[in-house]
């Protein structure tokens, strides 16, 4: 006992009066943002980004203690030597003609570009290894990644990152455009945030609305960054981003206002612990322009002003971490309205479901003489069932025509007439004035080639299944409903009779 006095306060004395409070601050931080944009076409996009900053040297320092960095991330980037590592999963195509330029695009599938440190010898062997265990990390099918779908720019794909050189013999570059995104991917990406997804934006990411909408791409970023103004020292950057379009008419289920629950079936209840900044944007250029098309609710405490993608935006600026935005009502529900319909309102469109009700499409618009106008829809391809197939399905099948009313302007005038005393052809149109006529016009039905199965094989099958129940079903059936009787053999015949007839004249006993 004497002996452990002096241990114990050598401990207290090396801990100092304070204890643990002496120990040095965290070296990493953590910003989250969410951007809402309402877009021309009426869609609504949402764009995450969890930002990951930690001032550390991986390649250097034997890093073994995580805190906000994910862990997984990190010794890759200390094993196979990593100077930049972007990769994203995207599903559907961002469409820049209605909805304007995206924050960060990438394409369909996944996409995968690493830039090596200059130390590493074999940059193919490196490449190899690290698809495979990109692949298990995000459960993806990266591990198909080989030498017949990578190769190496030269003029595109430059870090974005620090680099003091660029040669490109370090950098690796590979798309999977048949890659499909699914929840599987989902679930790891959000594991590798602080928070993962029980406080803060993080919430917000459902996976059954997130897939349930026109547009989903999720990726993530890795890059060095300068840790001061000189550039002294160097810190590594974690950006993950996810961008999601909803569509009007199926999400918002034909309504032009949004909110977050209608989006995300979620609102915001708290911010994330870890993170130093928590905000959510909400663009609302059109709410400050004359017209005031577009108004926010609750109203934001603070705006932002920037030129954006060269144009310049207005943002409404929720912040998470001000107690009063989230406690005042326990949740934050930020809701988009429309204060009149916008310019495409007059528009009635009626989504088809399932074997109950057709798609139904109306516009009322102005053409100019000598113009073309094309409409354009987007559908999703549905399996039929082999009984809702038509008799000679290799034929085709038929959309129905479409109906075009018009108005057209008469460049004659006409004189009031009496109707009853006017031929009958004249009582044909509805409408006839003098300025103007009215015209219905009828399209010819489309016909849509599909693919179809092969109906033989069933056809084969019934028929093979007829073959063996109808010989079964009558041996079974005779068997079970016939009768045997056993016949006594008879005294004799006529042959009989004859042979014994013989026997006797020769003086043979008979038969």
């Amino acid at each position: 006992m004497a002996a452990a006095l002096p241990l114990a306060l050598f401990v207290l004395l090396l801990l100092g009066p304070g204890g643990w409070c002496l120990a040095e601050p965290p070296s990493d931080s953590l910003r989250e943002e969410l951007v809402i944009t309402p877009l021309p076409s009426g869609d609504v996009a949402a764009t995450f980004q969890f930002r990951t900053r930690w001032d550390s040297e991986l390649q250097r320092e034997g890093v073994s203690h995580y805190r906000l960095f994910p862990k997984a991330l990190g010794q890759l980037i200390s094993k196979y030597s990593l100077r930049e590592l972007h990769l994203s999963f995207t599903q559907g195509f961002w469409r820049t003609r209605y909805w304007g330029p995206p924050f960060l695009q990438a394409p369909s599938g996944a996409e995968l570009w690493v830039w090596f440190q200059d130390t590493v010898t074999d940059v193919d062997k490196s490449w190899k290894e690290l698809s495979n265990v990109l692949s298990g990390i995000f459960c993806a099918s990266l591990n198909f990644i080989d030498s017949t779908n990578t190769v190496t720019p030269t003029a595109s794909f430059k870090p974005l990152g620090l680099a003091n050189d660029t040669d490109h013999y370090f950098l690796r570059y590979a798309v999977l455009p048949r890659e499909v995104v699914c929840t599987e991917n989902l679930t790891p990406w959000k594991k590798l945030l602080p928070c993962s997804s029980k406080a803060g934006l993080s919430v917000l990411l459902k996976a059954d609305r997130l897939f349930h909408t026109s547009y989903h791409s999720q990726a993530v970023h890795i890059r060095p960054v300068c840790r001061n103004a000189r550039c002294t020292s160097i810190s590594w950057e974690l950006r993950q981003t996810l961008s999601v379009v909803f569509d009007a008419f199926i999400t918002g289920q034909g309504k032009k206002d949004w909110s977050l629950f209608r989006m995300f079936s979620r609102t915001l209840t708290e911010p994330c612990p870890l993170a130093s900044e928590s905000r959510v944007y909400v663009d609302i250029t059109n709410y400050n322009q004359d017209n005031e098309t577009l108004e926010v609710h609750p109203p934001p405490t603070t705006t932002y002003q920037d030129v954006i993608l060269g144009t310049r935006k207005t943002y409404a600026i929720y912040d998470l971490l001000d107690t009063a935005m989230i406690n005042n009502s326990r949740n934050l529900n930020i809701q988009l309205k429309w204060k009149r319909p916008p310019e495409n309102g007059y528009i009635h469109y009626q989504p088809a479901q399932d074997r109950l009700q057709p798609h139904l499409l109306e516009m009322l618009i102005q053409l100019p003489a000598n113009s073309v106008t094309k409409v354009s829809i987007q559908f999703e391809r549905a399996l039929l069932k082999w009984t809702e197939y038509t008799p000679d399905p290799n034929h085709g099948f038929y959309v129905s025509p479409s109906v075009l009313s018009a108005l057209v302007p008469s460049m004659v005038a006409a004189k009031p007439v009496d109707w009853e005393e006017s031929p009958l052809f004249n009582s044909l149109f509805p409408v006839s004035d003098g300025s103007n006529y009215f015209v219905r016009l009828y399209t010819e039905p489309l016909l849509v080639n599909l693919p179809t199965p092969d109906f033989s094989m069933p056809y084969n099958v019934i028929c093979l299944t007829c073959t063996v129940v109808a010989v079964c079903y009558g041996s079974f059936y005779n068997l079970l409903t016939r009768t045997f009787h056993i016949e006594e053999p008879r005294t004799g015949g006529l042959a009989k009779r004859l042979a014994n007839l013989i026997r006797r004249a020769r003086g043979v006993p008979p038969l």
